[in-house]
C-alpha cells in the first residue's frame, strides 16, 4: 500500500509539473496579483483534477475514449485556450499594477483553473489510462482499497504542488517591473494559442489514427465490464 501511495504521489507531482494551460495562467494572474490569484488558479484546476481521476476510476474514463464524448470535450478546451490567449494579449495592452491583489477577482481565476482543468483532453488521456498506471506498480487486479490509495496519494501531491508553484510564482514576480509582466502576459498568450493549435492537431490525429486490434479489444473488453 505505501509503494502504491508513493507511486501514486510521484506520477501526481509529474503529472502536475508539467508544463501546460494551467501552469500558463498561473503566471499570468500571479504575475499581476501575486501568491493568493495563483493560488486560486491552482485550487480551480484540482477541482477538474480530481473529477476527472475519480471518473476514470470508476470506469467512465473508457466511455470518454469514444469519439463523440472525446472530441467534444477537446474542442471545447481549445476554444476556451484561444479564449485565454486573447484575454491575454489584451491584457498586457492594459495598466495595471503590479504585485497587488486589488484588481485582480480571485473568484474569476478559480473559475478559470476549474474550466482549463475540466476541458483539458489529455486529462482524459491519463485517467482512461489508469489500469496501466496501476499495473505498472504491480497491482494487477486492484480493489477499492487500491483505486482509493491511488486517489489519496495523487491529491496529496497534487495540493502541495498548488502551494508550492502558487509560491514559486509569487515570489518570481514580486519585485520585477511592469515592462517585464507585460512580456509575460504576451508569452502567455502565445503559450495558450499552442497549447490549442496542439490540442486540435491531437484530437485531429487520434481521430483520424485507425485502432490496432488489440487496442480495439481492450477498449471492447473494458466497456464490457463497465456496462
Amino acid at each position: 500500500m505505501l509503494t502504491l501511495f508513493i507511486s501514486a504521489f510521484v506520477l501526481g507531482l509529474i503529472f502536475n509539473a508539467a508544463p501546460g494551460a494551467v501552469f500558463a495562467e498561473t503566471v499570468r494572474q500571479g504575475a499581476r496579483g501575486g501568491f493568493k490569484p495563483a493560488l486560486m488558479v491552482q485550487f480551480g484546476s484540482l477541482v477538474g483534477d480530481a473529477t476527472w481521476a475519480l471518473l476514470g476510476l470508476i470506469g467512465v474514463g473508457l466511455l470518454l475514449q469514444l469519439d463523440f464524448l472525446r472530441i467534444p470535450v477537446g474542442i471545447a478546451g481549445a476554444i476556451y485556450l484561444l479564449w485565454l490567449a486573447r484575454d491575454s494579449w489584451r491584457a498586457a495592452s492594459q495598466e495595471f499594477a503590479v504585485g497587488g491583489t486589488g484588481n485582480v477577482d480571485t473568484q474569476k481565476a478559480l473559475y478559470k483553473g476549474m474550466i482549463i482543468s475540466l476541458t483539458n483532453p489529455h486529462n482524459v488521456a491519463y485517467w482512461a489510462a489508469l489500469g496501466s498506471a496501476m499495473g505498472a506498480v504491480g497491482v494487477s487486479d486492484p480493489t477499492l482499497s487500491d483505486y482509493g490509495i491511488f486517489f489519496a496519494g495523487f491529491m496529496v501531491s497534487s495540493i502541495l504542488w498548488t502551494f508550492f508553484c502558487a509560491a514559486v510564482v509569487a515570489r518570481l514576480f514580486k519585485h520585477v517591473k511592469h515592462s517585464w509582466v507585460k512580456l509575460t502576459y504576451k508569452l502567455c498568450a502565445f503559450a495558450f494559442l499552442l497549447l490549442a493549435i496542439s490540442s486540435i492537431k491531437s484530437l485531429f490525429t487520434e481521430t483520424n489514427k485507425p485502432a490496432s486490434s488489440a487496442e480495439q479489444h481492450q477498449s471492447q473488453a473494458g466497456l464490457h465490464q463497465l456496462l
